[in-house]
């Protein structure tokens, strides 16, 4: 049987019926370790680092995970060892980089509210760049650099009030979000950075939002960042590299964002002819490398027709999948067996005591009570974003190698909850 791939989803086909994963049915996995259940295919996210590696292709160049996208050991110990390195926003995700085998010095902290600990842990195993956000942080990062006799290298994160044209709460680069330093102050922030004990200027950063399916934010933030160096150079201050962030979105539904390798052509005709090609450059993807390598596997619970509209219950929920409730967002649901019976429209809802807690919103399906369900392009911020609401344990996952299933979380128990907890005397 010919497999039939489903669009924007390499490496997850339909093989005589049945929805695979590099050649593993799903259900299969299902039976092996349970629902709710993630599953990863490694080859899919080494052919999305393979498209910026095109676009990068004889540059100086470093691309650093987003690992907020994602955090699992297993997925990071993909990207280590593809050498990558690692993009933290928090002393939690440098021990979990660590722990996956990264070099520390491919570690960049991004974050609007580094603390002191933080700051001076990353100093101490030696990262490679703080990305700051605000010209309090500079004064912060230099006394505690200062204290441990270290040299902290920065680079300043620029807001350079470009609309990225998505959904509010990943839009970052405005004027209204809480990112970076406002493009009319960052030379100013760069003529302190400098004049600080303990720091050392090493590049400027720009970082606009996420899901961006457009090239025209980045070439008009691009502009301005480009405009920004010329300012700060002619001060004085070398800025030896260019850190563009990372954004770049993912078919959802329908969705049609530039392929990786061909916005960095478009970014790089703009540098070039602006005589900034020879700079080292850094960015930072994320959900563009693994939002479209991972799917959630679901089993039904319940159907329960009603008046005005039919459920299909669910046992994954918005503790497991939270950006159908948090950012109103589509994720394609797709029966792991093809079914030739008659579809119902169903929400497809999760166990949560909220009315917030739903999939999808008026799916056609052909389904059954105990039919497994695969929600796709699950890879990116839902088991990082995922919670314990309700007591509800975190999902196990599994990444699939070559047609060999990984587990590389167990399930989470009442008691793994529990364990930190104290009961009174």
């Amino acid at each position: 049987m010919i497999p039939s791939q489903l669009p924007g989803r390499p490496h997850f086909d339909m093989v005589g019926g049945e929805l695979c994963v590099e050649g593993l049915p799903l259900a299969t996995l299902a039976r092996q370790f349970g629902t709710p259940l993630f599953v990863y295919s490694k080859a899919a996210m080494l052919e999305s680092l393979a498209a910026y590696r095109r676009g990068f292709a004889g540059r100086n160049a470093s691309i650093c995970y987003a690992m907020k996208a994602n955090s699992s050991l297993g997925v990071l110990q993909v990207f280590a060892r593809a050498g990558c390195g690692f993009d933290i926003v928090s002393g939690g995700e440098l021990e979990r980089a660590l722990a996956a085998g990264a070099a520390p010095g491919d570690i960049i902290f991004s974050g609007v509210g580094k603390t002191r600990a933080e700051m001076a842990r990353a100093l101490q195993v030696g990262i490679g760049c703080f990305n700051v956000e605000s010209e309090a942080e500079l004064e912060v990062l230099s006394e505690v650099a200062t204290a441990a006799g270290k040299s902290a290298q920065v680079s300043i994160r620029v807001n350079p009030n470009v609309d990225p044209k998505t959904h509010p709460y990943i839009s970052t680069g405005l004027k209204g979000n809480k990112f970076g330093v406002a493009h009319e102050r960052a030379l100013h922030a760069y003529q302190r950075a400098a004049a600080l004990p303990g720091l050392k200027v090493v590049g400027i950063d720009c970082h606009i939002g996420s899901q961006i399916t457009t090239q025209a934010p980045y070439l008009d933030a691009m502009d301005r960042i480009l405009d920004l160096v010329e300012s700060v150079e002619a001060a004085g201050i070398p800025l030896p590299h260019i850190d563009f962030g990372g954004g770049l979105g993912i078919d959802y539904n329908g969705d049609e964002p530039p392929k990786a390798d061909a916005l960095w052509s478009a970014l790089f005709a703009k540098i070039d002819s602006r005589g900034f090609g020879d700079r080292k450059f850094m960015i930072e993807p994320g959900r563009s490398l693994v939002g479209n390598a991972g799917v959630c596997v679901t089993e039904v619970l319940y159907l329960k027709p009603g008046e005005q509209k039919n459920f299909c219950i669910v046992d994954a929920a918005m503790n497991d999948l939270p950006r159908p409730a948090m950012y109103q967002a589509f994720h394609a649901i797709v029966p792991l067996r093809q079914g030739n019976g008659p579809s119902s429209v169903y929400d497809v809802v999760g166990p949560v005591c909220e009315s917030g807690d739903w999939i999808g919103h008026g799916r056609a399906l052909a389904v059954d009570q105990g039919d497994l369900l695969a929600v796709m392009s699950a890879g990116a911020y839902c088991m990082s974003m995922a919670s314990n609401y309700n007591t509800r344990g975190r999902a196990a996952e599994v990444l699939v190698d070559a047609g060999k299933a990984h587990l590389i979380r167990e399930r989470e128990s009442p008691a793994d909850q529990m364990r930190s907890e104290r009961l009174l005397p």
